[in-house]
């Protein structure tokens, strides 16, 4: 991905200024300096040896746009200051759209220039991201389009945009056994916040505007080889190639809830560990299927993040998510990994993966890790959730312990002829798009949530939802129903309470329209 820098900066800023927040917020999108191609400012600023020294480090053309150019560009986070200064209510963002804008064709049907990443702001810079995505054909979702000023949303002082998140470093974690008297409903899933009433789904973290038109077609084709039973031979091998591995280690499934059953009913396992908070769904089978589990719990003053350490030596079975739900936290391939031991089954939960920009850090398709099993679902990128469809990659052994479990047919014909399309290079290319989109409008929604004081969300969020804390979330939570939003309640993931809330990353317009009820739901709580 190429990335245009926007920078404003005080007179006799010095270049180290510069770069330390043009490294921050390179980081913040996943970006090396590398991925780089322009720094732009506002013109008089152009001039400044800081910032035309932090241009010369990045080797990249600095350009400077005149005051009146950038007052022309609607900005997501204006501020009072720059306006006051310049005209234009933010130099960073205003400068990188244009720079990203710049050369490229482009009407209000389909705009290119992206923020990435929002205004993020030091002692005396601020800077901002932004790219150029193409619009897919099959895609119409308003998530990749700019909205006017107008339909931006700011609470509180414009002035204050949201500091880079600091990454935390992991601490001792508590490990506790648990039975089926949990207080947690580990049952409960995000339909059942929408079911029965027409709100606004930030419940659920299915694309929107999915299936696209391209694959209902696929779908519906299918239909006309009902007659015959499923033959699951060429979603197999599609599977297989879209990974790089042998079709023997490679199981459809009927979504990655069956895969989780599965593993709780064919592996003999004496020692299940489950790293919380995350998806309920494989505690829930392992307790069905007669299991004591083990629950290492992840702690919110570290970040959620993974110390391998922390999980006991004894489990012969460890499930983790990444990027985990509800927490939205990537750990690295590497932390995961670590986790390896003989005679253990280390599974690892990817049902999110695709939705992050080059799915970074992901285990899949590797073999050189003993005992691992990876889960994949097509539900959440390609809005599959009725149609249940999923796979398991792992070592040829455990594949066969799994398919002797599962009955015959497991998975319907629509749904392996959606598996098998779903592995094309356009269908991949389509889902890489949408998970930079994804990205854009992630950002979009934290800028936004960054300025309530009440409201703390977990840094670093990689997944397609952001997990956040509010005093009494659970009584905000009601109100937002009233007001014509779902959001999922965080109090029945293990390692949470009834102050946590998960929310889906939707388009801008949704997104700006929520947090205009979050600031009424915030008020009626006085």
């Amino acid at each position: 991905m190429c990335a245009h820098l926007g920078v404003g900066a005080r007179p006799g800023v010095p270049a180290d200024d510069v770069l330390a927040l043009v490294d921050a917020v390179l980081r913040e999108a996943g970006l090396t300096r590398a991925a780089v191609r322009s720094l732009a400012t506002l013109d008089a600023r152009a001039a400044e040896p800081g910032v035309a020294g932090a241009a010369a480090e990045l080797g990249v053309p600095l350009r400077g746009f005149a005051a009146g150019e950038l007052a022309a560009v609607s900005v997501p986070h204006p501020s009072a200051l720059p306006l006051a200064a310049t005209g234009t209510s933010s130099v960073a963002e205003a400068a990188a759209l244009l720079s990203a804008g710049t050369g490229v064709s482009a009407t209000a049907e389909s705009p290119r220039a992206e923020l990435l990443v929002p205004k993020r702001k030091s002692r005396r810079v601020t800077c901002a991201i932004a790219t150029c995505i193409p619009v897919c054909p099959h895609e119409h979702a308003p998530g990749v389009r700019l909205l006017p000023l107008a339909h931006g949303y700011i609470a509180g002082e414009p002035g204050s945009p949201p500091t880079i998140p600091t990454p935390h470093t992991t601490a001792a974690m508590d490990t506790h056994t648990h039975a089926h008297t949990d207080a947690h409903d580990l049952r409960h899933h995000g339909d059942a916040e929408v079911r029965d009433e027409k709100l606004i789904d930030l419940a659920v973290n299915v694309r929107t505007n999915t299936p696209p038109d391209w694959l209902r077609k696929r779908i519906a084709d299918s239909l006309t080889g009902l007659a015959a039973y499923p033959d699951g031979r060429a979603a197999r091998a599609a599977v297989a190639v879209r990974h790089d591995l042998p079709t023997g280690r490679v199981l459809l499934t009927a979504g990655a809830a069956e895969a989780f059953v599965l593993l709780a009913r064919a592996l003999p396992v004496r020692r299940p560990v489950v790293v919380h908070p995350q998806f309920t769904e494989p505690e829930a089978a392992l307790l069905d299927a007669g299991h004591e589990v083990g629950r290492v719990l992840l702690r919110a003053e570290d970040g959620f993040r993974l110390d391998p350490a922390a999980v006991p030596e004894d489990a012969d079975l460890v499930v983790i998510g990444n990027p985990t739900n509800p927490t939205s936290v990537l750990h690295p391939a590497e932390s995961i990994a670590a986790l390896a031991r003989p005679g253990r089954t280390l599974v690892v939960d990817e049902a999110f993966m695709d939705a992050v920009p080059g799915e970074r850090e992901s285990l899949a398709g590797r073999t050189d890790v003993p005992g691992l099993v990876v889960l994949r679902s097509l539900t959440k990128t390609w809005g599959l959730a009725g149609l249940r469809i999923g796979y398991v990659l792992a070592e040829p052994e455990t594949i066969a312990l799994l398919e002797g479990a599962q009955p015959l047919w497991p998975v319907s014909t629509p749904a392996l002829v959606a598996a098998e399309a779903c592995m094309s290079p356009a269908a991949l290319a389509e889902a890489e798009h949408a998970a930079h989109r994804i990205a854009v409008e992630r950002a979009h929604l934290l800028a936004g949530l960054a300025e309530f004081d009440e409201v703390r969300t977990v840094a670093g969020a990689e997944g397609p939802f952001v997990l956040l804390r509010i005093d009494g979330a659970d009584a905000i939570r009601d109100r937002l129903r009233l007001l014509g939003f779902a959001a999922r309640r965080g109090d029945t993931f293990p390692g949470l309470d009834r102050n946590w809330l998960r929310l889906a990353v939707r388009d801008r317009a949704t997104t700006n329209r929520f947090l205009q009820a979050l600031d009424q739901a915030l008020l009626l709580g006085g």
